[in-house]
């Protein structure tokens, strides 16, 4: 099954939405993260989050110690997130760890291996191997869920039958929301 088949409501969310929807196109969010303050748990020290940003899937981010993995995105303002790109590891060389079952949370902050199961996730994804290819489609979201988007923090609770998981590259697709980014604002006066 597809990703966006088990996204519930997924297959609907971009009806309508030919993203350019009040006239802006979608965009790449990666230059809206807030990079001090998105972090990984359970991460191979050599294999970093900060490598799916990257563009090449060689590098990529690994788990440490076995399957699951947390990655958590801030970003610098509020955005509206439309759809997902997953990207296999160095182009499918260890298909055995690639992520299969990923749980989504929207502005949930610090979320921990022990906190997990504390919360509903905003979504549930099965990816498939086909999913995660260079030229697959992005992953569509239920858009009425991701309107207004500080962080997401993304669980990887299994993958395809590997000791550890790894992931070539992520980018998230969407539009900014008009607000006022706090960081720029300046103290008048």
């Amino acid at each position: 099954m597809s990703a966006a088949a088990a996204t519930a409501g997924a297959s609907s969310a971009g009806a309508g939405d030919d993203g350019n929807s009040n006239g802006t196109q979608l965009i790449d969010l990666s230059d809206k993260l807030d990079k001090s303050a998105c972090y990984a748990r359970n991460e191979d020290s050599r294999y970093t989050w900060t490598n799916l940003m990257m563009g090449d899937t060689r590098l990529g981010c690994k788990s440490d110690t076995d399957e699951q993995l947390i990655l958590h995105f801030a970003f610098n303002e509020f955005v509206k997130v439309h759809s997902l790109k997953f990207t296999e590891y160095n182009n499918g060389t260890e298909p055995e760890n690639n992520p299969t079952k990923i749980l989504l949370f929207v502005n949930r902050n610090n979320i921990g291996f022990e906190d997990v199961d504390d919360f509903d996730p905003t979504t549930t994804l099965e990816l498939t191997a086909e999913d995660l290819k260079q030229n697959a489609e992005t992953v569509l979201l239920k858009f009425v869920n991701y309107q207004r988007v500080n962080s997401i923090t993304i669980f990887v609770e299994d993958n395809n039958g590997g000791a550890i998981t790894a992931l070539g590259g992520l980018k998230f697709f969407g539009k900014t929301v008009a607000t006022t980014n706090m960081k720029e604002f300046k103290k008048q006066g």
